[in-house]
């Protein structure tokens, strides 16, 4: 997979997200996004998926320039798989019907066939026994499995993760990350804004350090962690593996 970002600008107000982010990664197979909290990791994680607008700048993904008009921006979310930490699952819908509804209003399956496909994934993470089950009646870690399997159902481009385990309690949150180590395995493409930096530096072949808005570091995974070129990431590093 190949990124280019440039001139990347997202504002809230007079709050700078992101200010001016150019970088190039190119042949990653997951890329991991950390820095501090409110630093603009999100923020630039979501103009990746198309759920937000620079201000500025442009993004293009695998040699295609990512256009912002609203036909365009569906269209790309419509061929990506998304995973918030909030879990986003319809509550008056089921497991199975959460995995389904996408399938059929947006990808052309039908009933049948949509049925068949998501429930031999939830077979596939275990989850086969909740698929009728609303998420009010699941675990924050099951939610989450819920949410991945709806992300992958849709068989997509690549998949992005917002901080998938923030919600979740550390038996939860080793569940969650074994299943995206798995999809990594597989070879998927991966994009991830995570905190969990002990994963990220397993997992991720590329990562980029964000801090204010700006892309502070940028490099390989094993020599961005190993010898942190930039105060800014030795502090971070020093503090956050601390705890």
């Amino acid at each position: 997979m190949r990124l280019d970002l440039c001139g990347l600008e997202k504002w809230y107000g007079n709050q700078a997200a992101v200010r001016g982010i150019t970088e190039t990664v190119v042949d990653f197979k997951a890329l991991a996004i950390i820095g501090p909290s409110g630093g603009g990791k999100t923020t630039l994680l979501r103009l990746i998926a198309g759920l937000e607008v620079p201000e500025q700048g442009t993004i293009s993904i695998d040699g295609e320039l990512l256009l912002f008009s609203r036909e365009a921006l569906l269209r790309h979310r419509q061929g990506i798989g998304m995973v918030f930490q909030a879990f986003n699952l319809f509550p008056h819908l089921t497991a199975l019907d959460n995995i389904t509804l996408p399938l059929e209003k947006v990808h052309g399956f039908t009933p049948a066939a949509a049925r068949e496909h998501a429930m031999g994934l939830l077979e596939r993470f275990q989850l086969s026994p909740h698929a009728s089950k609303k998420p009010a009646e699941l675990s924050g870690g099951q939610q989450q499995r819920v949410a991945i399997v709806r992300a992958i159902a849709i068989k997509p481009r690549f998949l992005l993760f917002d901080e998938p385990t923030s919600a979740l309690d550390p038996e939860m949150t080793a569940e969650v990350l074994e299943i995206i180590e798995e999809l990594r395995r597989e070879g998927r493409d991966l994009v991830m804004a995570t905190h969990h930096i002990g994963f990220a530096r397993h997992v991720a072949d590329y990562c980029l350090f964000v801090s204010d808005g700006t892309v502070t570091e940028a490099g390989p995974a094993a020599e961005l962690f190993s010898q942190p070129r930039t105060e800014a990431l030795q502090n971070f590093l020093a503090k956050v593996l601390k705890y």
